[in-house]
């Protein structure tokens, strides 16, 4: 009996991704943050807004919101405003998801509300 590859399942295999149309290079970035990170999602809206404000964090970045994210959750903190260089992320802590984002900048003007938790990342 001869066992040829294609019966074999491949551990190292990537999953295909079936697009309607080529990710850009900021979705992609998105689409890749959520891929890797595992716990912090990112909203369709927040999406969109990032998206269309240019604003682009690393994966540094990321990292840093994830652990202070997980620190907050266990105080209690249920939707927080976090604060980097670069731009103001409204995360819910509970469902580890950002729901909205903008420029640093704009965030000096706005006024936010529903949240219980700031965690500024410098």
């Amino acid at each position: 009996m001869e066992i040829t590859t294609h019966h074999l399942l491949n551990p190292l295999r990537i999953p295909s991704v079936k697009q309607n149309k080529p990710l850009s290079g900021k979705a992609f970035q998105s689409y890749l943050h959520e891929t890797l990170s595992g716990s912090i999602k990112v909203s369709k809206h927040a999406e969109k807004r990032m998206n269309d404000r240019n604003i682009l964090l690393s994966e540094t970045t990321w990292s840093k919101i994830e652990s202070k994210l997980e620190e907050a959750k266990q105080k209690g903190v249920n939707e927080s405003l976090v604060l980097t260089t670069e731009a103001a992320l409204v995360i819910s802590a509970k469902n580890e998801t950002v729901i909205t984002a903008m420029k640093r900048k704009e965030a000096s003007s706005q006024l936010f509300t529903g949240i219980n938790g700031v965690i500024i990342i410098d």
